[in-house]
């Protein structure tokens, strides 16, 4: 059975934090709240619960994983970045944008897509993913919490624990979040190109 947490939205509190964190750091899938969807994520070096979210979700090797990260500096661990993507990227995040980026070797192989070696980064502007990522010291390996099927994501906690309970080791409820998905802005080449609108301000990166 899956554990389900309430946690506040805006002061999350830190036992539960805590304890949600344990769960991951034991291997524990996880759903939890973003400043778009709810995300369904683990540890960056597990292995065996990045296939269990495969699995779940129904994922082809074609898909790009996304890393939740705390900080514009821990970026830099997991991806590569010039002067003017730094720049872009730390004028507009914390907030709902996805960057398709050039991966290090930090990353493990089997996030990557197979041909472009490309990871998807988020900082995301949420209090509770922010303060799980904050208490585990390194990035979550994320994914929408779309379901195979599904034209929009799950946004009910409930009803999420109704559908994945045993497949999931913890469900965060974290408040409401929306349907509209995170901007995705390839950042391969010189200038910036958005891959799919979403949620974050197009003019902020068009100008």
């Amino acid at each position: 059975m899956s554990l389900f947490f309430q946690i506040h939205p805006d002061n999350p509190q830190s036992r539960l934090i805590d304890q949600a964190v344990e769960i991951m750091r034991k291997g524990g899938v996880v759903v939890y709240p973003t400043d778009s969807c709810y995300a369904i994520g683990c540890r960056i070096g597990d292995r065996s619960a990045a296939e269990r979210i495969r699995i779940i979700r129904r994922l082809t090797p074609k898909h790009d994983f996304t890393l939740m990260c705390s900080e514009l500096n821990e970026v830099g661990t997991y991806a590569k970045l010039d002067n003017p993507a730094f720049r872009l990227i730390k004028a507009i995040t914390p907030g709902p944008f996805t960057f398709i980026l050039q991966a290090t070797k930090e990353v493990p192989k089997r996030l990557l897509t197979p041909k472009r070696k490309t990871i998807g980064i988020r900082l995301p502007d949420n209090p509770v993913v922010n303060a799980l990522l904050n208490t585990l010291g390194e990035p979550i390996i994320s994914t929408t919490l779309n379901l195979p099927g599904d034209e929009y994501p799950l946004s009910d906690p409930y009803e999420m624990r109704d559908l994945l309970d045993k497949q999931v080791d913890l469900i965060i409820d974290g408040g409401y979040c929306g349907l509209e998905p995170t901007t995705v802005v390839d950042m391969l080449d010189d200038v910036p190109s958005i891959i799919r609108a979403g949620l974050g301000d197009i003019s902020l990166i068009e100008n």
